[in-house]
């Protein structure tokens, strides 16, 4: 099961960064529209601010050796070599976008020198070739969601931190399930089952679950938020772009699982606006 997922997530990755890259630019994640979700702003500067906000939020103000969990094309792993001079390594499925982050970092002068600044590979995110204590931050910016096994993952983001360490992730969540709402529903199973087999999910878990597997990984400084509002305006832009001229004729030629992937905008807007689908985030110390 785990081989044919991570097949269906490098295909959909291969064929649709290309895509994405030409419409949106290098950042493959959701954009910062302040607390409340009501500012406005240029579409590619909301998602720099996602990275800066969640930066500060999780007071990381340094790091010289990266590892970014699911790195697309390397627009967050350019960023963060920039911002502290640190020697970053992506891992990602998709040799497509492997390789298109490599020629990014090059043309950024990132990967030329005796020791490179970033590096990218195809690795399997719950099982990297890397030592241990190999990194002193770990960073996976929507990529839990991708993951069969999220005890399997924070394990291993756990055993390459270096002791002092930190990981900071934003993930993908449903809503809790030990609140006044209770247990998922069949219309939100239904709607969920939807998107997984869409954008290639497994499963999502809740923030408290996320909590709760970090803890027992042995993480210790647990902080976590939920940053829905802040990120619901990102599902509209996503979709005023797709019905553009540009983003129709590239979905027409990006291939079946690229269309599919815009059929479901619909779901993932309803789903964040409706509490369903929340935007987590998770930062601990090893």
């Amino acid at each position: 099961m785990t081989n044919v997922l991570y097949k269906k997530i490098q295909t959909f990755y291969d064929d649709s960064s290309g895509l994405w890259e030409q419409i949106w630019g290098e950042h493959m994640h959701h954009g910062y529209y302040g607390a409340d979700g009501r500012q406005r702003k240029d579409r590619r500067q909301a998602q720099i601010d996602l990275i800066d906000e969640c930066l500060t939020w999780a007071a990381v103000s340094q790091a010289a050796d990266v590892l970014d969990c699911g790195c697309g094309i390397g627009g967050s792993a350019l960023e963060l070599a920039t911002r502290f001079g640190a020697r970053v390594t992506g891992i990602t499925l998709s040799p497509v976008q492997a390789q298109r982050a490599t020629e990014r970092a090059r043309a950024a002068n990132l990967a030329g020198d005796a020791v490179p600044r970033a590096t990218f590979q195809v690795a399997d995110a719950l099982n990297t070739p890397f030592a241990d204590h190999s990194f002193d931050l770990v960073w996976s910016m929507e990529s839990g969601e991708h993951m069969p096994d999220k005890v399997a993952f924070l394990q291993e983001c756990y055993r390459v931190l270096k002791p002092g360490g930190k990981l900071l992730m934003a993930t993908w969540c449903h809503r809790p399930t030990t609140s006044l709402g209770g247990p998922l529903t069949w219309l939100e199973q239904r709607q969920l089952d939807w998107i997984y087999r869409v954008y290639g999910l497994p499963y999502v878990i809740s923030l408290p679950d996320y909590e709760a597997i970090a803890q027992n990984c042995g993480f210790s400084q647990l902080k976590a938020a939920d940053w829905s509002l802040a990120v619901a305006p990102f599902w509209d832009e996503v979709i005023a772009s797709a019905l553009s001229p540009e983003g129709l004729a590239g979905l027409l030629q990006a291939g079946p699982g690229t269309l599919q992937g815009a059929l479901a905008l619909g779901p993932m807007r309803q789903g964040l606006h409706s509490g369903l689908i929340r935007y987590g985030l998770l930062c601990a110390v090893r």
